[in-house]
């Protein structure tokens, strides 16, 4: 028989061992959760990857973007997807990117309704001019002395009208005003040299220059291929961002219409519209191309 003393010490280690076993008890049912759920932890941790098709394999302003997401702190890795040849619509369309920069409003507008793509523009980047490149003339009116001279200019419509407005700006051809914005060859009223004009896909002229006498070039690819957009051009299309007939030009980046609201490609936009990106732009077209949202 127990004395009372030695039942209360009894006791007293039964409470004792009791309460040590649930302690255990606890720390191993802790340590089985966490040790469970860290692939999940460490899978939330990884970032949010955001493919982005363009035409240009310059790094710089995406790189400004890339800079100004890890700034605030933002888990979200642009990557760059090269598309060319090709069109980054198509892809977009298709989910093979998730967003894409390399049009304006205009192409957007006509491409996305000729192949019925369900595309929305979520934010402006910037308007590059077209000008005239010449290896062969140096200057327009060297240009002008010459008869019949060959003349490469895009061959999708809504550049194709964008660079026969350059050439009668250049006082080149004449161009029927019932056009509008929109000339095609069909258009040109007057063509006093007798130009012949080339069509081809505008990423190729650059390189096509050789076989013609002069071409209008994107500023875009002509900085990819070499030229300096400011100094190299014969004739330089000229950027005024408060005429109203330019602003269909701003270059735009696009996502699909049931992601036009997706949170982190807003927090993309955000981070584009910043004055490093801008400085960046400038930086890369040497002044020629101007941010389109400041």
């Amino acid at each position: 028989m127990f004395s009372k003393k030695q039942f209360s010490r009894y006791l007293s280690r039964l409470s004792y061992f009791s309460h040590l076993f649930w302690l255990l008890l606890f720390a191993f049912v802790t340590s089985f959760t966490i040790g469970a759920f860290t692939p999940s932890f460490a899978a939330e941790s990884k970032p949010v990857v955001v493919k982005v098709g363009t035409t240009s394999d310059e790094p710089r302003i995406w790189n400004a973007v890339q800079k100004n997401l890890d700034a605030a702190g933002e888990n979200i890795k642009i990557e760059i997807v090269y598309l060319t040849p090709g069109n980054p619509n198509e892809f977009l369309a298709a989910g093979e990117i998730d967003l894409n920069a390399f049009q304006h409003y205009a192409y957007l507008k006509k491409n996305s309704s000729d192949l019925k793509l369900d595309l929305t523009p979520i934010g402006n980047t910037l308007i590059v001019p077209l000008s005239l490149f010449s290896k062969k003339v140096k200057s327009l009116e060297e240009l002008k002395s010459k008869q019949k001279p060959k003349i490469i200019i895009p061959d999708d419509a809504v550049n194709q009208a964008r660079a026969l407005l350059v050439l009668r700006n250049a006082g080149l051809i004449g161009v029927d005003e019932a056009a509008g914005t929109s000339p095609l060859i069909k258009n040109v009223t007057s063509n006093p040299l007798g130009i012949e004009f080339i069509e081809i896909t505008g990423a190729q002229i650059p390189r096509s220059l050789e076989d013609a006498d002069a071409g209008i070039i994107n500023c875009g690819y002509a900085t990819d291929a070499g030229f300096d957009p400011v100094n190299d051009p014969i004739f330089k299309d000229t950027i005024d961002l408060k005429n109203p007939a330019q602003q269909p030009f701003i270059n735009i980046i696009v996502a699909r219409t049931a992601d036009k609201d997706n949170e982190v490609y807003k927090k993309v936009v955000a981070a584009y519209h910043q004055p490093n990106v801008a400085d960046a732009i400038r930086d890369v077209f040497k002044g020629a191309a101007l941010p389109a949202w400041e």
